[in-house]
């Protein structure tokens, strides 16, 4: 982003004119859910209760849907599409709500309320880079209200943020599933490093390609002149 011109150095076509400097602030305000006591939770029930440990996660705590239904339509609630953050421990961690029935501990999880002032999917791309006001330097591990409405955001016209969301969002999808397939891949070689090596005390594979037969040969070799290593390799033909 120039400085000086308000402008990124790569724009898609058709988009001109300089960004708008703003704060989180002039956006919207900081949302988050009512507090729920523990003696409010239990451990298995109708609605998941996700505090900052199971945030993004597994929960491992629930509330009744009639206390869910009384504090959804009494205090603050996020809508579909939202992104709540987390404010104290791993700071900055976004999960975008996608509408399903769940609660989240108040302080420790917040989002944006800004009313459609701003793209959701723009946003996202701007906590990935974001640089929380006051926190600069500071060893302290929570993110108040202050240091997030107080932050400085650099806004293009909506069409353009929906344009930018749009584009960061397809090359997250596409890390998702190239990271999917390398998992993928990786769990087969592990599996296959299992069986294509005789297992202790055995001679032979449980898998081997085709037109291979016959015993593995044991062979020894001392690597420190103390340890002796012990380990298999198919028979020399």
């Amino acid at each position: 982003m120039s400085i000086e011109r308000k402008v990124p150095e790569v724009r898609f076509k058709g988009f001109s004119g300089e960004w708008e400097n703003l704060t989180l602030g002039d956006l919207g305000s900081v949302a988050m859910n009512k507090r729920i006591f523990k003696h409010q939770t239990t451990i298995n029930g109708d609605v998941p209760f996700f505090k900052i440990g199971t945030f993004g996660k597994k929960p491992d705590a629930f509330i009744s849907k009639v206390l869910f239904d009384e504090y959804k339509a009494k205090y603050p609630y996020p809508v579909a599409g939202d992104l709540l953050l987390s404010a104290s421990g791993s700071i900055g961690r976004v999960v975008e709500y996608k509408g399903e029935e769940q609660y989240f501990q108040d302080s420790n999880i917040v989002w944006l309320k800004h009313d459609g002032n701003i793209d959701n999917t723009f946003l996202k791309v701007f906590y990935s880079i974001v640089k929380w006001s006051g926190l600069e330097g500071s060893t302290i591990q929570r993110l108040y209200n202050k240091n997030i409405l107080d932050t400085e955001i650099s806004t293009p016209e909506r069409q353009e943020q929906i344009a930018i969301g749009n584009y960061f969002q397809k090359l997250d999808t596409l890390i998702n599933q190239h990271q999917q397939k390398h998992d993928k891949l990786s769990n087969i070689k592990k599996a296959m490093l299992e069986k294509m090596f005789p297992k202790q005390g055995e001679t032979i594979p449980e898998i081997r390609f085709k037109g291979f037969s016959g015993e593995w040969d044991e062979i020894r070799f001392i690597t420190t002149g103390v340890r002796l290593i012990k380990i298999h390799r198919p028979a020399q033909r």
